[in-house]
């Protein structure tokens, strides 16, 4: 009886040769994002670097590294500027603001979610509407009608002007990411005897969560970040914001860099340890209104 042997192997399994000149390209790639990274990195450093150093190290060497660093330059520009009553105003405002956005941008995008004809369309399209067009078409009616309610120089006048004006692209972010979930959750929810409130609150709302990270991060940065709005409605009243206090600090003190600078970085610490903390749900936040 004879059996058939199989032939036998003379080497190693052959395997995908590589394109000439592959790993030079992946190289040189990275070498790009490495430069492109420092080009974006050196303004922070520069930055900081002046931030820490005193006016004697800034006239002989601006962009060397501190030695030492000192940080009097932060208490200086803490208590010259008025940083922090500017901080705790830009904060309230911001904050308010944040959770009326978030409150009425995710309750409206359930309905409009939900509702794909009808008024539910015609509403989203009023609200793309609004993101179209610029708002400072509507400053001088808006000034207006904040004066009327005697609220100029008040936090309500701020956080009624941003909870307006971010309010369509907000309700924009969430109709989008919501519309790409599944509609089961609330249906089951409803069957097992929740109202729409209820059925939002407990099961579709903890699910927004990526996009309501997202919201929080983009319209705290420009609520933040504002100076015209603030300048105008807050001028002269002592709640200030801090863009405008730094903008009177920098002219105040235009020949000290090293408070400047400090002042500069004491301003936009908030808003960058928000975005570090919240960072991760950006890129889900708009993935999930893309599909949508």
């Amino acid at each position: 009886m004879s059996t058939a042997t199989a032939p036998p192997t003379t080497g190693a399994p052959r395997q995908g040769r590589r394109r000439p000149g592959a790993g030079y390209g992946r190289y040189g790639l990275e070498l790009v994002m490495v430069a492109v990274a420092v080009i974006f990195l050196f303004p922070v450093y520069a930055l900081v670097t002046l931030a820490l150093k005193d006016p004697r190290q800034i006239a002989e060497s601006p962009l060397a590294p501190p030695s030492p660093p000192t940080l009097g330059n932060f208490r200086d520009a803490w208590s010259s500027a008025s940083l922090g009553p500017a901080l705790v105003n830009s904060t309230v405002i911001t904050a308010v603001s944040l959770l009326l956005l978030v409150v009425l941008g995710s309750t409206g995008a359930y309905y409009l979610a939900r509702r794909a004809r009808g008024l539910g369309y015609g509403l989203y399209v009023l609200f793309l509407l609004g993101i179209v067009l610029p708002f400072q078409l509507g400053m001088i009616p808006l000034y207006k009608l904040v004066d009327d309610l005697g609220w100029l120089g008040t936090y309500q006048g701020m956080v009624l002007f941003y909870t307006g004006i971010q309010l369509p692209f907000t309700v924009f972010l969430y109709t989008g990411f919501m519309r790409a979930l599944p509609p089961d959750y609330a249906q089951a929810a409803l069957i097992d005897g929740c109202d729409h409130r209820q059925a939002f609150t407990r099961i579709v709302f903890p699910l927004l969560r990526p996009i309501t990270g997202t919201v929080i991060i983009l319209n705290a940065v420009f609520i933040w970040n504002d100076f015209f709005t603030p300048l105008l409605y807050l001028g002269g009243s002592g709640k200030e914001t801090v863009p405008v206090g730094v903008f009177s600090f920098v002219g105040q003190y235009v020949s000290d860099y090293g408070l400047v600078f400090a002042g500069l970085v004491l301003a936009a610490l908030p808003v960058l340890l928000v975005f570090l903390l919240l960072q991760r749900y950006v890129i889900k936040g708009f993935a999930g209104g893309l599909k949508g």
